[in-house]
């Protein structure tokens, strides 16, 4: 069914959790600069450095109607008092462990924030209802499917990483949930996710950390340039407003819940990416930038592949992401530079 495309309600109030990470904090931006009331909780954990996330909150903190809470999303008490207090509209729940190699060796922090996190925003709503619950699900999901695009209706009972296991989880809570309450409930599978001001454990900048270091980057494709790695790389302004778009557009169905990809529709080879962001570190820094290259077998928990079909996002709200990765990765090359003064 068609969803009704709806402009963002400004009457409402919003929590986001999370609101210190990347996505959290561009669309806690955004939805700010259109004078909404947004309620932002983040534990600031040190999965990457917190530095980064103090200054993305710093950028907040001028708007009036921002009110920034420090917090964890696995302390179901903190949650329900702040559902009592604000009475949150629509509730974006972003706060999450991420990464995917992380959870081979801290696999107790997925659970705690993943899974028992998530159960609690679910209480939350529960008991405080809200226009609409919208979560955060990975690309993950699809494990290692080799059917692309991938699309919602896809088998996704075979992840590969406990990260992925903990988001189907989310999927499968968020499902019941709404049938069992009728909570209003959207997932989003995000894919790759870049751009400036983004987490430094993702590929691109990390690269870009051991280039300005003198140090060589590793990749795991086992140097195949045949059969590369395959990334649905996907920039952070189009992510937030495909979030944006679907805040006001709740699903109404018998069982109000919905899962969508966001993805960019248009998989890169890894080496090709990494290319790109040579040449636009190269223009950004007026030198030639080639990083210096170790090739390494591909890690527990990968896939080879990741490519989104964003039919039923378009379908529903008119958007499909557009920014190429010559754009995207321009941007955050000039962002880097300019952030971390490397010349």
């Amino acid at each position: 069914m068609r969803l009704d495309y709806k402009e963002i309600d400004k009457t409402k109030t919003y929590l986001i959790t999370g609101a210190a990470g990347f996505i959290g904090y561009f669309l806690s931006k955004l939805l700010l600069e259109q004078g909404c009331r947004v309620i932002g909780v983040d534990n600031i954990n040190d999965y990457y450095d917190v530095n980064l996330k103090y200054a993305r909150l710093k950028l907040l903190k001028p708007f009036e109607k921002f009110i920034s809470i420090k917090g964890d999303i696995s302390d179901k008490a903190m949650i329900m008092k702040i559902f009592e207090e604000y009475k949150p509209n629509i509730v974006v729940n972003l706060a999450a462990q991420a990464g995917v190699r992380y959870s081979l060796e801290n696999p107790d922090a997925y659970i705690q924030s993943n899974t028992i996190g998530f159960y609690n925003i679910l209480e939350a709503c529960r008991y405080n209802p809200v226009n609409h619950l919208v979560y955060a699900s990975s690309s993950s999901v699809y494990g290692a499917n080799k059917k692309v695009p991938f699309e919602e209706t896809d088998f996704v009972d075979h992840p590969v990483s406990l990260y992925a296991a903990t988001k189907k989880s989310n999927e499968l809570m968020a499902h019941t949930y709404s049938h069992l309450y009728k909570i209003p409930a959207t997932g989003l599978r995000f894919f790759t996710v870049y751009g400036p001001m983004g987490r430094p454990d993702m590929a691109y900048f990390g690269f870009t950390d051991k280039y300005f270091k003198g140090e060589p980057i590793r990749i795991f494709n086992n140097g195949d340039f045949e059969n590369d790695l395959y990334r649905d790389f996907t920039y952070i302004d189009d992510i937030v407003e495909g979030v944006e778009r679907l805040l006001s557009n709740a699903p109404t169905d018998a069982i109000p819940h919905r899962v969508f990809n966001i993805g960019n529709n248009s998989p890169e080879k890894l080496m090709v990416f990494i290319e790109t962001l040579e040449k636009a570190l190269s223009k950004t820094i007026g030198r030639e930038v080639v990083f210096d290259k170790i090739f390494e077998p591909i890690k527990a928990g990968d896939v080879p592949a990741t490519y989104a079909s964003t039919d039923l996002l378009q379908e529903a709200v008119g958007f499909k992401p557009e920014t190429s990765i010559e754009e995207g990765l321009q941007r955050f090359a000039d962002w880097y530079v300019e952030y971390y003064k490397v010349k």
